[in-house]
């Protein structure tokens, strides 16, 4: 009984870190993104008419969205727990 205790509290553990490390890189992205696009924003408006910087910041924008939505448990395509479902049915097989 005690090793399925612990088995549990392990699998708990692990789940909780890979749930930290990802809101941790979500939120290094989002600080790059934060420095970086006015950076190119600034270059963009001393070097050309041109609105350029546009398009990397929709880009990474997009990316940092899903990055976001995916760090904090939301996935409209796939639904709640649908992980755990998959590796539970996996797991019977």
């Amino acid at each position: 009984m005690e090793s399925n205790f612990t088995n549990d509290q392990n699998y708990k553990y692990k789940k909780a870190k890979k749930k930290v490390q990802a809101i941790k890189g979500f939120y290094g992205n989002a600080l790059a993104y934060c420095i970086v696009i006015p950076v190119l924003a600034y270059i963009n408006y001393r070097t050309t008419d041109f609105p350029w910087a546009i398009f990397p910041a929709l880009g990474w924008g997009f990316g940092l969205l899903i990055n976001g939505l995916c760090a904090y448990g939301y996935n409209p395509l796939f639904g709640k727990n649908w992980e755990e479902r998959k590796i539970k049915e996996f797991m019977q097989e």
